[in-house]
């Protein structure tokens, strides 16, 4: 009989409990992998004093971004980890940058995200500015529709829009802003 009661209430409590654990709050799997892709604008702005050094008739290296990213995340319930790669065209001074990152954070409201990262960034620089390579540290946020009061206009998991800072070496700033598709 205690086998049978046993029985009787794992079957009853345990879909109940893996049914709560399933999602996020978000509307997503709370574990799993979510690949995404996103296009994102910004700026960069290098110091005067950086690896790049000056160029003839330029004071320091800067220019607008265009950037195409793709990554994924690992969802570990509130938290989460991922990798993602760059492809950035560059304005002005700055011909191409592209790199590797890897971020971590957690999940904030409906369907935000908070997280920071650290990387490796390529940039390729014109006028007279070399080409280097270093590290890269930021910071950013996601917000999704929910989070704006624009609830069902995309999957729970869907369309976002990211700002983020980052730095290279601390010798730079470059805050981008964009849309990023999780699915």
């Amino acid at each position: 009989m205690k086998k049978f009661v046993l029985a009787a209430l794992c079957a009853v409590s345990l879909p109940a409990i893996a049914q709560a654990q399933e999602t996020a709050p978000d509307g997503s799997k709370a574990f799993g992998i979510e690949p995404y892709v996103g296009v994102l604008g910004g700026y960069h702005s290098f110091d005067r004093d950086s690896e790049f050094g000056s160029a003839p008739g330029r004071v320091k290296m800067n220019g607008a971004l265009i950037s195409g990213i793709a990554g994924v995340n690992v969802p570990l319930g509130a938290f989460f980890v991922g990798a993602e790669g760059n492809a950035t065209k560059g304005f002005s001074d700055i011909d191409w940058e592209y790199g590797a990152k890897g971020r971590a954070g957690f999940r904030a409201g409906q369907s935000g995200l908070l997280y920071v990262s650290a990387g490796y960034q390529w940039v390729n620089g014109r006028h007279g500015f070399s080409d280097q390579k270093d590290w890269v540290y930021g910071g950013g946020i996601e917000v999704g529709p929910k989070d704006i009061g624009l609830g069902g206009i995309s999957l729970p998991a869907g369309a976002r829009l990211r700002l983020q800072i980052d730095t290279y070496d601390f010798d730079s700033i470059r805050p981008m802003a964009g849309v990023v598709f999780h699915f």
